[in-house]
């Protein structure tokens, strides 16, 4: 399944692609050498860590590249006042009696647990684009539940992209 980043979120993948083929790889490689150098490899646990750590960081590689090759890119076209990737948004959810707060982030990101929420979440797909004070339905299944947009802020905090 694709990825849906932001230009941003494809900025940062390019940075840490870059830095673990340009700096890590080098270090790894040199520490299986150092430890290949030691001696007999069949009681070698050195060897063997460091080789495991290459082979990390190379699966790593792999597995970004891929997700740069087949991701979509989406462009955030809301106002500032209407939710959008990046915009820290208060919800309060009416069958709880409860408010809570959420960043909007890319389907990648997404962590209920931490505070973000997918766009591609349902809540996520009901809310990008409503504004403060709109009452919207969440489908769930074959009924849903209602949330209210209680606040919207742009949040400038950045995260760290390694969160995936």
């Amino acid at each position: 399944m694709a990825e849906t980043l932001t230009k941003e979120d494809i900025k940062k993948i390019e940075a840490e692609i870059e830095e673990r083929k340009l700096v890590l790889r080098p270090q790894l490689i040199e520490a299986v050498k150092e430890a290949r150098a030691q001696g007999d490899l069949s009681e070698n646990f050195e060897y063997y860590a460091a080789k495991r750590e290459k082979n990390k960081n190379e699966s790593r590689i792999n597995y970004l590249e891929r997700m740069l090759k087949f991701c979509h890119v989406y462009e955030d076209k809301t106002n500032d006042d209407e939710v959008g990737i990046g915009k820290e948004v208060e919800l309060y959810f009416e069958d709880d009696d409860e408010s809570e707060k959420f960043k909007i982030v890319t389907s990648i990101r997404g962590d209920s647990l931490k505070g973000r929420l997918s766009i591609e979440s349902p809540i996520g797909k009901a809310i990008i684009g409503r504004k403060k004070g709109d009452r919207v339905k969440v489908a769930v299944g074959n009924g849903g539940y209602f949330v209210k947009i209680m606040s919207i802020e742009i949040n400038k905090e950045d995260d760290d992209i390694r969160s995936f």
